[in-house]
């Protein structure tokens, strides 16, 4: 069950999401913000100094190799077309067992040629964490300016059935405590 205002307005009194400006609260979602760190990919270098591609591997759990930036340090990050970063919300989340949440980019995000991978849901008792964001540009000539704290997408949060524990994120899941961007664990 899609979960409605008055019961947002009280997971946001909970610190089911945090911080969180009652002006945030929609009909059926929250708007979340965007964090201060980013993750940019690193260019790969060969024995002989020529950039050239590296390889990873899903299943051996290896990372691109990343870059931090602070965008509330630089005060923004300009995505270049086609670039692909990683970026995490300003909001923490600490679902209880019978909530799940998932992510949707904003709308104006997405009409500017903002893209977000499909990676962006949160299983029950998914708790201590950011949310961390596939961010792409998906325009060919236009650079798109990213700033710190601004808004990003909303998140829509489901009732279910209580997850027995021993089965809940809270045990299973890799990321928990995430206070900032994350690569692969």
């Amino acid at each position: 069950m899609l979960i409605s205002y008055n019961e947002l307005c009280g997971f946001a009194e909970r610190g089911v999401i945090a911080p969180v400006d009652p002006k945030d609260i929609n009909g059926t979602s929250i708007d979340v913000h965007l964090g201060p760190k980013i993750l940019r990919e690193q260019a790969v270098f060969l024995a002989n100094g020529t950039e050239g591609l590296g390889i990873v591997s899903l299943r051996d759990k290896q990372n691109v190799s990343w870059e931090e930036v602070d965008i509330e340090y630089e005060g923004y990050y300009d995505l270049q077309p086609g670039e692909f970063i990683l970026a995490h919300t300003v909001e923490m989340f600490d679902l209880p067992a019978d909530i799940s949440a998932e992510f949707k980019l904003n709308s104006s995000g997405a009409r500017i040629g903002l893209d977000n991978a499909l990676a962006t849901w949160a299983d029950p008792r998914w708790h201590g964490s950011t949310l961390t964001l596939e961010l792409k540009n998906n325009t060919r000539f236009h650079v798109i300016r990213l700033h710190h704290g601004c808004r990003i997408g909303q998140m829509i949060f489901h009732r279910s059935e209580p997850v027995p524990e021993e089965k809940s994120y809270a045990v299973r899941g890799r990321y928990l405590n995430d206070k900032s961007v994350q690569t692969v664990k």
